[in-house]
Order: C-alpha cells, then sequence, then structure tokens
C-alpha cells in the first residue's frame, strides 16, 4: 500500500505567496538571533548545541534546547492532522485555521514585555515555522521551502546552469524564481533585524502583518478559482414548454 503524506494545501504557490513567505522565514530568523543569538526556524542548530551541551553535561543548557525541537516536532504533526481526510470533514478551511494560528501566536508574542523569557520566543517560532514548512512546499511547479535558503540557493545555481548549457526556458524560469525568493528570505532578514533592533519585542508584528498578507491572498485566489468554476458551467436547460 502506498503511504502518502496528508496535506492541508492543495495548490501549489504563486510567486507572490512564495516571496511573501520567504520574507517572513528571513524575518522570524533575524529576530530570533538579534534578540537570543539563536536561529529558530529550523532545528539542525539546536540539536546541534543540544549535543555540544550534552558533551560538556551543562544539562540544564541541553534541556532547553529540548523545547524549541518539541515545539516544532507538535507543529509538524499539527499540519498532519489536520491533513486527514476525516478531520477535514470537521474542520472545512484547514489552511485558513493554520495561517490565522500563525497570525495569533506572533502577535501574541508582539505584546509581551522585553524581559520574557527566551524560550517563550525561540519555542513560539519553532512551533510557527514547523506550520510554515509542511505546508507551504510547491513553487508553480518546484518544491522549495521558506524558511531556509541552502536548498533554494542550490536549486537556483542548478537550475541556472541548465539554462546555461542547454538554453531551456522552464530553467531560467525556475532560477529566476529561486533568485527572487532567495532575496526575499534576504530581505526579511534585513529589515528584521533592523525593525529588532530599533522596536525590540514589538518588531515581530511585522511578520505576523506579512502572514495576514498571505491569508488575505489566498483567500481571494480561492475566490478567483471557485469564480471560475462557476462561469465554465454550462447554463441550464430551459423549461420545458408548458402546453
Amino acid at each position: 500500500m502506498l503511504w502518502c503524506m496528508a496535506t492541508i494545501h492543495q495548490r501549489t504557490d504563486t510567486l507572490t505567496v512564495g516571496l511573501l513567505l520567504a520574507a517572513v522565514g528571513g524575518f522570524l530568523d533575524a529576530y530570533t538571533f538579534v534578540r537570543h543569538q539563536v536561529f529558530a526556524n529550523l532545528q539542525s542548530g539546536n540539536v546541534l548545541l543540544f549535543c555540544v551541551e550534552a558533551t560538556a553535561r551543562h544539562w540544564h543548557r541541553a534541556l532547553l534546547l529540548l523545547a524549541p525541537i518539541a515545539a516544532f516536532s507538535v507543529g509538524v504533526l499539527v499540519v498532519q492532522v489536520l491533513g486527514l481526510p476525516r478531520v477535514q470533514l470537521l474542520v472545512h478551511r484547514p489552511l485558513r485555521l493554520m495561517l490565522t494560528l500563525q497570525i495569533a501566536l506572533l502577535a501574541a508574542l508582539a505584546t509581551l514585555p522585553a524581559g520574557m523569557p527566551e524560550q517563550m520566543t525561540t519555542v513560539t517560532v519553532s512551533f510557527v515555522a514547523a506550520l510554515q514548512f509542511s505546508t507551504f512546499t510547491t513553487l508553480r511547479d518546484s518544491p522549495y521551502t521558506t524558511v531556509a535558503e541552502s536548498g533554494n540557493l542550490h536549486k537556483a545555481i542548478v537550475a541556472a546552469h541548465q539554462w546555461r548549457m542547454g538554453k531551456e526556458p522552464a530553467a531560467a524560469r525556475r532560477a529566476g524564481r529561486y533568485t527572487a525568493v532567495v532575496a526575499a528570505f534576504a530581505a526579511g532578514a534585513v529589515t528584521g533585524a533592523l525593525l529588532t533592533r530599533a522596536a525590540g519585542t514589538p518588531a515581530i508584528a511585522t511578520a505576523a502583518g506579512l502572514l495576514a498578507a498571505v491569508l488575505v491572498t489566498l483567500v481571494r485566489q480561492t475566490r478567483q478559482l471557485e469564480r471560475g468554476m462557476t462561469d465554465d458551467r454550462p447554463p441550464p436547460p430551459p423549461p420545458a414548454a408548458t402546453r
């Protein structure tokens, strides 16, 4: 029996959505680094630091690093559960629910006092990153990620090489899209660093605003598709003539 991963996002992402999400990813990484000198989007760094702290027998610090790893794991599971067919019978718009949850969590962080514990930020951002990482995975016809740029940069270079060697228009378009996503991540990181230094904790509300723009964009796209499907339906047959 072939196993398939549950999903709550049926369509591929447009470039507009991909750029907004990449900007959020860059912003959150810069925010957590400026405030706490950690990267909370993906967990490679936290796993590495856990191993380093554990080998040095710094058990308290090592255990603290498990919190964002656990939050990321829970976020992945939440997306999987929302993608189950029986759950989707109960939750009609799981993608909108997931985005609304991310916006609410980041907006709540923005209201907390400056002296809040580091773990509140890293755990929340790790959870939000997991939701985003697990949901938005395909840009047009190509896989991508919005919370880390190594894979996108690799694919941009490969696609540019394919275009250079074979003059394939599709490869040129892929290279352009991946390059734009990397640039959006960098722009988000620059904005995040500047705003976090200037405004402190409330700066993370900017990421919530960008996610709100993603939500509005997806709702508009859905309505356009639904209108298009309605317009394509054949007109109803004329009423039967009465005698």
